[in-house]
């Protein structure tokens, strides 16, 4: 095939549809169907036999992490059935695949041709099977040498007038290993440039968490959820993103724990579950979780916390002592004052209506809370992805702290992290603002000055790139553009670059959308075994609750070109760095040395190799969990917020990305979305029945939705209307197709985080 070099490579999934089925929407999730389908795509992906394999180890102690979400493990025997779930399953199925792309398939196939294929098209490709590299005006990639690689990029890197100019990615895939190895050597080339996902989803989370309790983390382990007297899910959507969740969540329920589900849709997975791996899940017995469930208007979070606040304290003053935690709010925290004069401030009534709810719905909310201490918030990025983010969660920890409700058992914060080690590669250092401390203790253990200035996180390494100020890309794992927000204009980001590099598994849009210069290098999954010349490695990973435990691949690797990540970031270091003040070498073929290094840099990975041996791994530690707060007065912080309210024109609808339930982040498993009866296709806004009637629109009209923010216009094009459960004037739509939608300078205050759950866009029929 050929094709001529002024065609740009499309940056956006096609515009074709593929066929709009819809059904019910489901009132349980999980169950048989759950079962059914993740064996399908076992097997049409891996086999049977190699398929069985990596199920039969993921999650076990001793086996391998799943590539999906940082749900923890139990900490006690964990199934023998089957300790994963439904996206677990496809996520090790699309990984474990036996298809492969040789230099044939890049040989027929242009980037240009394979630039209209749908993410989901591209992704059913198969696994890249050597390093693969497209020069400059060429139109197809061609195989190119390890050896030859890491001198291009290590040429790339050294031409550079400042390592300013280069931008290091990481993706939440990426071990603690491979991710401690990758910033030491990114500080010892000279720059903070570490953008990472967390930059896209939980920055908010650990921004509001750092500021008010003195780590960015959440408190809760999962035997909490066991003692919990009331769980509040805001924002997020466990049913499809975090499904293993859904079995702590029923065995809380079953102790008694009350469960408040605070969502802009009527998500199946919190409404009920049946669980496949029990006798009454599988009969479809008692499946109901939530006890109360409030559809806020997207972006009512805040306003919804602070009436409920108000019509506590109420009850608090006609009864001290009996609502709010006195002692705790006096010993333990400070600004309580200031935070009780603004919420005396609060009309419950019309907070409640900016929430998008009834009078009755709040006081329901307060009521459930008003004599309960064991209280745990679980939230995700419908918390996070917003303007007010960062005010929004800290209103969520002074809700916990007046019912001195952080510290104890069966109480705490939970923010759910979506990818898989995204909380352990920050430990390890992947952060553009890394603190004096750790920046200390790696000049302390490797002999060089690391850089102290802060690097660029995501949103301003798209704009450093946009402007010229940064052009060698590399990505460790991820794909970056169809992450990132604004999508046109990232491409013309990533298209100013002399070189873009990603580090890979299978073949993804980031790989036709280039630089002037474009490197894959594939790299090992988590399945995949790992041997050196010494044996069989392993590497390590942190879940959601701080534990720390290995991953150890089981399956052959489809081919004997690929590479681990830690032997690709060491082989990038050795041809890159001049001064040889790191031994490289020490760390390819043993990763106990890469481990020995990380516990002399990071507190709580003492003794590491051992610890990590043990089974289950070990907890790092937490003050928060352990009652403390580091934070520079070692109190707890309330802090102050207004809620804000987007003033709506006519005609104009608040636009949040999510996702279907086939599909992890980027990675499109299949056109379905079973728990919301939308079947075979992708490119749907889910909207308000009142407010299609008001735009004179019918259920399958086509529409163009349209943002206009900064003085540009964004269309993305020809969506299919679906009438669905939404408060009015919100509408809903799939990501990766809508994050052209999404302005490259609507970020949250304090994170920097993108705007993805809160765009203001407008219909125009197609």
């Amino acid at each position: 095939m050929s094709e001529s070099k002024n065609q740009i490579p499309e940056a956006e999934n096609p515009l074709a549809l593929t066929g709009l089925k819809k059904g019910a929407i489901k009132k349980v999730a999980a169950g048989i169907p759950a079962v059914v389908s993740s064996f399908q795509k076992t097997v049409e992906e891996a086999g049977l036999s190699r398929g069985m394999k990596a199920l039969w180890s993921l999650n076990k102690k001793g086996g391998f992490d799943c590539p999906s979400c940082a749900w923890p493990d139990p900490d006690d025997e964990r199934s023998g059935i089957a300790e994963y779930c439904e996206n677990g399953a496809r996520a090790v199925a699309d990984e474990a695949t036996a298809k492969k792309l040789t230099p044939d398939f890049f040989e027929k196939n242009s980037v240009e041709s394979l630039s209209k294929l749908s993410d989901y098209e591209i992704g059913l490709k198969g696994r890249i099977a050597q390093p693969m590299y497209l020069p400059s005006g060429a139109t197809h990639y061609k195989a190119i040498s390890w050896e030859s690689a890491f001198k291009k990029i290590g040429f790339a890197l050294n031409t550079l007038k400042s390592p300013e100019e280069a931008i290091f990615y990481t993706s939440g895939r990426t071990s603690n290993e491979a991710a401690f190895l990758y910033q030491l050597f990114v500080r010892a080339y000279g720059t903070n440039n570490l953008p990472d996902c967390s930059n896209m989803c939980h920055e908010s989370s650990g921004v509001a968490l750092g500021d008010s309790l003195g780590i960015g983390k959440g408190s809760v382990t999962l035997d909490d959820f066991n003692e919990a007297e009331v769980i509040v899910i805001l924002g997020q959507n466990p049913g499809t993103n975090h499904p293993r969740m859904l079995t702590a969540l029923q065995k809380a329920k079953a102790r008694g724990a009350q469960i408040v589900s605070i969502n802009p849709l009527p998500e199946t997975g919190l409404m009920g579950f049946n669980n496949p791996q029990t006798i009454r899940g599988v009969l479809g017995l008692k499946p109901e979780l939530t006890d109360l469930f409030l559809p806020v208007k997207i972006n009512g979070d805040l306003a919804l916390l602070q009436a409920t606040a108000k019509l506590l304290l109420e009850q608090e003053r006609l009864a001290p002592g009996t609502v709010f935690d006195p002692e705790f709010i006096n010993q333990n925290t400070e600004g309580y004052q200031a935070w009780m004069q603004n919420i005396d401030g609060v009309d419950v009534a019309s907070y409640a209506e900016m929430a998008g709810l009834s009078l009755l719905e709040v006081e329901k909310f307060a009521k459930v809370l008003q004599s309960k201490k064991k209280i745990i918030t679980c939230w995700a990025m419908g918390l996070t992805q917003h303007k007010n983010a960062v005010d929004t969660i800290k209103e969520v920890i002074n809700l916990l702290l007046v019912k001195g409700s952080i510290g104890k058992p069966g109480a705490g914060t939970c923010p759910v992290r979506g990818h898989s080690n995204v909380q352990g590669d920050r430990t390890m250092g992947i952060y553009e603002k890394p603190s004096k401390a750790f920046l200390d203790s790696i000049q302390r253990t490797f002999g060089f000055e690391p850089p102290r200035a802060h690097g660029y996180d995501t949103v301003d390494s798209i704009k450093a790139m946009h402007e010229g100020k940064a052009s060698v890309f590399i990505a460790m794992g991820g794909n970056f553009l169809s992450a990132t927000p604004d999508t046109l204009y990232t491409a013309e980001a990533l298209r100013n670059c002399t070189l873009t590099v990603h580090v890979s598994t299978k073949l993804n849009r980031s790989h036709l959308v280039h630089g002037q210069e474009a490197l894959i290098l594939p790299c090992l999954g988590r399945s995949d075994k790992d041997a050196t010349g010494i044996g069989d490695q392993f590497v390590s990973c942190e879940n959601s609750m701080g534990v720390v435990q290995l991953s150890k691949g089981v399956l052959a690797p489809i081919s004997d070109q690929l590479m681990s990540e830690p032997a690709i970031v060491c082989g990038i270091a050795k041809a890159t760095l001049s001064k040889k003040t790191i031994d490289w070498n020490r760390y390819v073929e043993d990763y106990d040395v890469i481990r020995e290094d990380i516990a002399k840099c990071i507190t709580g990975f003492e003794n590491y190799n051992e610890k990590v041996r043990l089974p289950g791994g070990f907890y790092l530690p937490n003050c928060t969990r352990d009652g403390r707060f580091d934070t520079p007065t070692a109190k707890a912080k309330f802090h102050v917020a207004k809620p804000t309210q987007s003033a709506l024109a006519p005609g104009e609808l608040m636009m949040m990305t999510i996702r279907s339930h086939d599909q992890y982040n980027t990675t499109i498993y299949g056109l379905n979305d079973r728990y919301r009866g939308i079947y075979n296709e992708r490119r749907v806004v889910l909207l308000n029945k009142t407010d299609m009637d008001d735009q004179g629109l019918a259920e399958g009209d086509l529409v163009d939705l349209i943002n206009q923010a900064d003085g540009r216009t964004r269309t993305a094009h020809r969506f299919v209307v679906v009438s669905y459960p939404i408060p009015k004037g919100c509408c809903a739509t799939y990501f990766p197709e809508a994050n052209v939608l999404v302005p490259i300078g609507s970020v949250a205050d304090h994170s920097n985080t993108p705007v993805s759950k809160n765009v203001i866009i407008t219909l125009a029929k197609a």
